[in-house]
């Protein structure tokens, strides 16, 4: 069964955001699909689990730190070779602790640096995270 036909897997994805607009981005650790791509953190949402206590888990799992609050911001499906997935994105502002490598990938805050390649699907939401930044609409 190719990945078009399969059912959706939701994902539940974290944006987050430092005062100045900045995000954070890790790289797809090698022996994944897309290894060496930059992406938001995040990861798949298990049966049963609500999508913001599924954000929560894999930002322990991942980055070592609290999500203390985050907003649902879009949702969006993409397509890739691997697997169909349906994207759950939040932007969180308030956090408990710095983000660590726990899985050995490596992060950085995207707006202080560009990094690529960029994960597919990934790429329209640094757009638009950037055109409301600049618009000086404060609803992000």
């Amino acid at each position: 069964m190719n990945a078009a036909a399969a059912c959706p897997i939701d994902v539940a994805v974290g944006i987050l955001m430092r005062p100045n607009g900045d995000v954070l981005l890790g790289q797809r650790p090698a022996g994944k699909p897309y290894a060496g791509y930059w992406e938001f953190p995040g990861g798949k949402v298990e049966a049963g689990e609500a999508i913001f206590d599924a954000l929560k888990r894999e930002f322990v799992e991942e980055l070592g730190i609290e999500i203390r609050s985050a907003e649902a911001w879009c949702g969006v499906e993409h397509v890739y070779e691997h697997a169909h997935v349906r994207l759950h994105f939040y932007i969180s502002r308030e956090w408990r602790g710095e983000p660590q490598s726990l899985e050995g990938q490596a992060f950085a805050w995207q707006g202080a640096v560009g990094v690529a390649p960029l994960l597919p699907a990934t790429i329209p939401l640094l757009h638009w995270l950037d055109l409301l930044r600049y618009d000086g609409n404060d609803t992000i």
